[in-house]
C-alpha cells in the first residue's frame, strides 16, 4: 500500500475552500433575509392599501361635506347650474349653503352632479348621531313651512316657482304662488327639487 503526502500547496488550499463555502452560506442567508423582509413590506403595504380602501368604501359624499363645513366649495346641480358658496350644515340627504349674504340655500343631495375644491377629510361614517340622521330634508322643509317664509324652488328641469311652502308629506311638498295660472299651489316631490332658495 503506498501513501501520498499532500503537498504544502494542498494544505494552503484547503482553508481558503472551507473559507469560500462559508462565505457562500453567509451570502445564500443574507439573501433569503433579504427577500423575506422585501415580501414582510410588500405584505404589509398590501394590507395597509387594502385597509384603505375597505374604510374609504364606507365614506359618503355627507361625510366628506361634514367636514368641509366653513369652506368655500363649488357645487354644479341638477337644472340650476354652479353654486359657490360656503357650506353651513349638512343633513343625512341635504346641504345648506350661504351663496351670498343674507341668502341660504337648501340642496338635496341628489341633486348635485359634482363638488369642487372638496378637499379629502371626511367625518367618520355614522358619527353625526341617531337625532341628526333624522333631520332629512322633510324636517327641513317642515321648518320652513311653518315659517311662512317666502322661498324660490327651481325644480330639476329648471322652473323657478316663488311663494311660500304650505305643505310637506312623506315625499312632496306644495308650494303657493300667489297670483299664478296655476291656481296657486304646485306639487313639488322632493325628488324634483333642485334648490330652494331663501332670503333672510
Amino acid at each position: 500500500m503506498s501513501v501520498r503526502w499532500r503537498t504544502s500547496a494542498e494544505y494552503r488550499a484547503q482553508p481558503l475552500e472551507q473559507i469560500g463555502a462559508v462565505m457562500r452560506w453567509e451570502q445564500l442567508f443574507e439573501d433569503l433575509e433579504a427577500q423575506a423582509a422585501e415580501a414582510e413590506h410588500a405584505a404589509l403595504e398590501s394590507e395597509v392599501a387594502d385597509r384603505t380602501r375597505r374604510e374609504l368604501a364606507r365614506v359618503r359624499l355627507v361625510d366628506r361635506l361634514r367636514a368641509a363645513v366653513g369652506r368655500h366649495l363649488v357645487f354644479r346641480v341638477t337644472g340650476f347650474g354652479s353654486v359657490t358658496a360656503v357650506v353651513e350644515a349638512v343633513g343625512p340627504d341635504w346641504v345648506l349653503l350661504t351663496d351670498q349674504p343674507g341668502t341660504r340655500a337648501l340642496v338635496p343631495l341628489a341633486a348635485v352632479v359634482t363638488v369642487a375644491q372638496l378637499g379629502a377629510a371626511a367625518a367618520v361614517p355614522g358619527s353625526e348621531g341617531a337625532v341628526a340622521a333624522r333631520l332629512d330634508l322633510g324636517y327641513v322643509l317642515r321648518g320652513i313651512a311653518r315659517d311662512r317664509a317666502v322661498v324660490t324652488v327651481t325644480t330639476n328641469d329648471g322652473v323657478h316657482l316663488t311663494g311660500t311652502v304650505d305643505r310637506v308629506g312623506l315625499d312632496f311638498f306644495d308650494v303657493t304662488e300667489p297670483g299664478t295660472s296655476t291656481g296657486g299651489r304646485v306639487t313639488v316631490t322632493f325628488a324634483g327639487l333642485a334648490i330652494l332658495r331663501r332670503t333672510g
